[in-house]
């Protein structure tokens, strides 16, 4: 019996392109797909995963960007998903993040999940119940951050900070991915995916969709459009 050869799966490129001609990043795949104008930031797809989806894209390597490929028809339709979506994306990222980013960006994700949930300043999230405990964990479980987090807190709040009540979930997205991308490990690539499926598991669940049902990527849907991964 032969083995099954390898399905291919299409390149992926970082960053914005005008046309796929130029390459194509996740979310543009995901805007064609969807039967959307070539955009990186489709109707089709909550604008917070969308983010988390063009991070992930742009630092993944290289080598590794097309293994992204396979989750593309899994955030189609995942729109108007709560009020608290945007926060519980950057609380999932900054709980992947917190045990292994460097020492400045785990100050940042601990001021950042600290403030989200509740535990100091006056921020009210929407974020729910189940992600903030889980961000709260986290946090806890990290005694020295926690109380550096605190203290800071503390302190720019004597000074009346700025944008207190306002989300700060956009910054803590991008300070927990690119944590991931930089961390001192050797698999940051595997890491980064695995946040990516962990927000869209939490994403179809919030939609009503079970994550087995997400459709399968399949050549035909993209080929023509963009090139194959070699």
């Amino acid at each position: 019996m032969s083995a099954t050869a390898p399905m291919s799966m299409p390149m992926l490129a970082r960053g914005r392109h005008r046309n796929p001609r130029r390459g194509a990043c996740f979310m543009e795949l995901v805007s064609y797909l969807a039967g959307e104008s070539w955009s990186d930031a489709p109707g089709c797809t909550d604008e917070a995963l969308a983010r988390l989806a063009r991070l992930v894209n742009d630092l993944t390597p290289d080598r590794a960007r097309s293994r992204l490929a396979p989750l593309i028809p899994s955030v189609i339709g995942l729109r108007h998903l709560g009020p608290g979506f945007e926060d519980e994306v950057a609380l999932i990222a900054a709980v992947h993040a917190l045990p292994i980013a460097s020492q400045s960006r785990q100050r940042g994700l601990a001021v950042g999940i600290g403030r989200t949930v509740g535990t100091f300043g006056t921020y009210r999230t929407a974020a729910s119940v189940e992600v903030c405990h889980r961000a709260r964990r986290a946090l806890e479980d990290q005694p020295a951050l926690h109380a550096w987090a605190r203290d800071f807190v503390g302190t720019i709040g004597a000074a009346g900070h700025p944008g207190s009540e306002r989300s700060s979930a956009g910054t803590i997205t991008e300070i927990a991915a690119r944590g991931i991308a930089d961390a001192c490990v050797n698999d940051a690539e595997d890491r980064l995916r695995a946040l990516l499926e962990d927000v869209i598991a939490h994403a179809r669940a919030c939609a009503g969709f079970a994550v087995e049902d997400a459709p399968a990527l399949e050549p035909h849907h993209w080929q023509g459009k963009v090139r194959a991964a070699s």
